[in-house]
């Protein structure tokens, strides 16, 4: 296989950073009309966008963005506050236990319960009080210039569902039940097409935990 140029991670991450913000201030300025097909389609990008954020962040964590530590580290930080105010060092520390200890009690990400009860866990168990209390001081001060319903269509309700999209094929798929592979995880079927769509083909898992080195843009060539 050949070796991409060690540029290239932070291109990709850049590209995935300036989408989500030339989308949020572009469309917090667009007319919204119910009627509009466009007002679709553009939640469903900004959900996309927004799981792009984590996906990012997510490779920073594994120090795959760049090779020089702060550039890599401050990418991490940025992509993580642009997505909900988390503080990346969290984040950090959470996700580097999930891989140490997968599929068991001192696992963070991992839950024996239902859907429901699992994603709320997961959400608790990363959500904190002050990152609530930000985001909504946040978003009560942009409503003082931008249309609340701009706000709740482009910014808030697409970063909710995007949780769903995160948590859904990149974890509890991957991790339900139980395993018989080292890495206590599954993935999804060869469908590079599918597998970006769905998660930034974060469900190809067993591959990631297999090789944690490997960014997010070519796990497909891992499956």
């Amino acid at each position: 296989m050949q070796k991409p140029p060690a540029y290239l991670g932070i291109i990709i991450a850049l590209t995935v950073l300036l989408g989500w913000l030339t989308s949020t201030v572009l469309l917090m300025c667009w007319e919204v009309s119910w009627l509009n097909p466009l007002l679709y389609f553009f939640i469903l990008l900004k959900m996309h966008l927004y799981t792009g954020l984590f996906i990012t962040a997510h490779d920073a964590m594994h120090g795959t963005v760049s090779a020089n530590r702060k550039i890599n580290n401050a990418i991490g930080y940025i992509a993580t506050f642009f997505y909900a105010a988390f503080w990346y060092g969290q984040l950090y520390n959470k996700h580097h236990q999930h891989h140490k200890h997968v599929h068991t009690a001192n696992d963070p990400d991992y839950h024996s319960g239902n859907f429901i009860s699992w994603y709320f866990t997961f959400i608790k168990n990363y959500l904190s009080v002050w990152q609530v209390v930000f985001m909504a001081i946040l978003f009560n001060v942009a409503k003082l210039w931008i249309p609340q319903v701009n706000l709740l269509l482009f910014w808030v309700l697409p970063s909710l569902l995007s949780t769903v999209q995160l948590f859904y094929f990149g974890t509890y798929l991957p991790h339900k039940g139980e395993h018989t592979n080292q890495h206590q995880s599954r993935s999804q079927s060869k469908n590079h097409l599918l597998a970006f769509f769905s998660c930034y083909f974060f469900g190809y898992h067993y591959e990631h935990h297999d090789s944690t080195a490997t960014p997010w843009w070519l796990l497909w060539r891992m499956k």
